[in-house]
């Protein structure tokens, strides 16, 4: 499986036993639906292996405690200690209303309240403190806060989202 066809799901912080189990930090608000896995992608040099599932449960609310078939010694879970988890898009749980993820919104056009169309979602950048909507209007780019006081509606359907931007925050790109 291609990592473009997968999601990010965590990364294996550390050992929990001597029997070669792990512990996974999840990139998730609802890590209990990732209790009955049957398997899982771990990246090993940029290539995704698939391993099954002995095991696996919660640790502490926030970790999940991984059986991995065939990891049962400390030395094979050594080789796994901060690798990341993925899992492929079709186990996304679907989301409603103004939630989405960010993959899914590239291509998306953005509707201002004031100003209309403002342009077509290229991307999100999420290494800033607050992710931005990054939008291509023509030659030009425009950097928006993903906010719920900005979001206004989100339109699978049309692939349209809906914003009331700051007044001036979108004429400063243009």
């Amino acid at each position: 499986m291609k990592k473009e066809e997968c999601f990010y799901l965590g990364k294996i912080v550390k050992k929990f036993s001597f029997k070669g189990e792990l512990l996974a930090k999840l990139d998730s608000d609802d890590p209990e639906i990732y209790e009955e896995l049957d398997s899982v992608f771990i990246e090993h040099r940029g290539t995704l292996i698939p391993y099954f599932i002995e095991h696996a449960q919660l640790h502490k609310s926030d970790l999940l405690r991984l059986k991995l078939e065939d990891v049962n010694k400390e030395a094979e879970a050594d080789a796994l200690l901060k690798a990341d988890l993925y899992l492929p898009l079709s186990m996304l749980p679907k989301l409603e209303g103004n939630k989405f993820y960010y993959h899914e919104i590239a291509g998306f056009k953005v509707i201002d309240k004031r100003l209309g169309d403002i342009g077509i979602i290229n991307n999100v950048n999420d290494q800033t403190a607050q992710p931005l909507f990054v939008i291509i209007k023509g030659e030009k780019e425009i950097l928006l806060p993903i906010n719920d006081d900005i979001i206004k509606k989100v339109d699978r359907k049309n692939q349209v989202i809906e914003v009331n931007a700051p007044e001036g925050l979108i004429e400063l790109y243009l």
